[in-house]
């Protein structure tokens, strides 16, 4: 039995919301979830498993038609899906009254249960939220019979106010595959039997690296997994990176530098930058021109400037710049202090130019 597991979708959602590549965003997360609808054709698979969030909320009729129509372009693929903690079930909910195609199974009670497809002897498991918040552990305790079929558990879990689990006790449920979601991170928790497929598209700066979905086989005599990996989907990642600079670096160097680097990794990603290093007192980064031409959520400049204090305050030993350094600097500074420092020696040293 082959099946493809994925979580996390968030349709709806607009990451980003304050950038001008939100919209492009919004778009990207419906079309990797209709790449990861097509890939269960491609690969020909028996299930496609959705471990909760498919909606980022409340999803309305039209959000329902149009995935229903996606999964209605995958006849031959049973869809097995839970509601997560953004997507609650809800006393006026437009799921309640919405007619799936005949291959989607939307388990929505909030107790366990399940739906057993003869043809390829797999029982599906789950139960889906009703509320913000589960902090109950409802997982790693479950029971199901000893039947000769293969069990799969779809759940949505994993911190604190969500379903938290013990995963020792959990490798020694009798699942043959069990498929989590909520937290974004793709990861393999116990090799070849429980795994987060993670977000489908990464949905903001803390959602690093490669994010898709994850891919399995059942053997229908062992009913064992033979084999899971994941399968990178999403169109970009979020990208962070650090720039060295000295006191010989120049603004337009940097920003050469900051250029060369997203070339080299992809135009398509967004990224953050730190700006680190000494430089030039005489240099203030601006590269408010690179974030017209490229994804650039935030640039950090914790670059420091290259002051001889010993030199100034030898220069400057009976003025306000030597009172100011004589005040402040010591061995071991925060970087508030140092910050502090800096700007307050900077403010003097133009008083004291512009005055000359």
């Amino acid at each position: 039995m082959k099946f493809i597991h994925i979580a996390d979708v968030h349709w709806g959602m607009s990451p980003d919301s304050d950038k001008p590549w939100s919209r492009e965003r919004f778009q990207d997360i419906k079309d990797t979830f209709s790449k990861a609808v097509n890939q269960a054709k491609t690969l020909e698979a028996d299930c496609l498993f959705i471990s909760g969030d498919l909606f980022h909320r409340q999803p309305l009729a039209r959000d329902l038609k149009e995935v229903n129509y996606l999964f209605s372009t995958i006849p031959g693929v049973r869809v097995v899906i839970i509601a997560g903690n953004h997507d609650r079930i809800r006393n006026n909910s437009a799921l309640l009254s919405f007619t799936w195609a005949p291959n989607v199974t939307y388990i929505m009670g909030d107790e366990l249960e399940s739906v057993y497809f003869k043809e390829i002897n797999t029982e599906v498991y789950g139960f889906s939220y009703h509320s913000v918040e589960i902090p109950e552990n409802r997982l790693d305790h479950l029971k199901v019979p000893n039947n000769g079929r293969i069990h799969v558990l779809l759940g949505h879990g994993g911190d604190a106010n969500h379903i938290p689990f013990d995963k020792g006790a959990m490798s020694s449920l009798d699942f043959s595959y069990i498929a989590m979601g909520h937290i974004h991170r793709p990861e393999i928790l116990i090799e070849n039997r429980m795994a987060f497929a993670g977000s489908l598209e990464p949905l903001d700066k803390t959602e690093s690296g490669p994010h898709g979905m994850m891919v399995g086989e059942i053997n229908e005599v062992t009913r064992m997994v033979t084999s899971l990996k994941f399968i990178p989907l999403a169109r970009l990642q979020y990208i962070s990176l650090a720039v060295n600079v000295t006191p010989a670096t120049t603004n337009t160097e940097l920003a050469m530098k900051i250029t060369q680097e997203i070339q080299n990794r992809g135009g398509e990603n967004i990224y953050r930058f730190r700006i680190r290093g000494m430089r030039d007192p005489d240099i203030t980064f601006d590269l408010d021109m690179l974030s017209a031409r490229f994804k650039i959520l935030e640039i950090i400049d914790e670059s420091e400037p290259q002051y001889n204090f010993s030199a100034l305050f030898a220069e400057h030993p009976s003025d306000m710049i030597g009172f100011f350094i004589q005040a402040l600097q010591k061995p071991e500074m925060s970087g508030v202090e140092k910050k502090a420092l800096y700007y307050g020696i900077n403010a003097l040293l133009r008083t004291t130019d512009e005055r000359s």
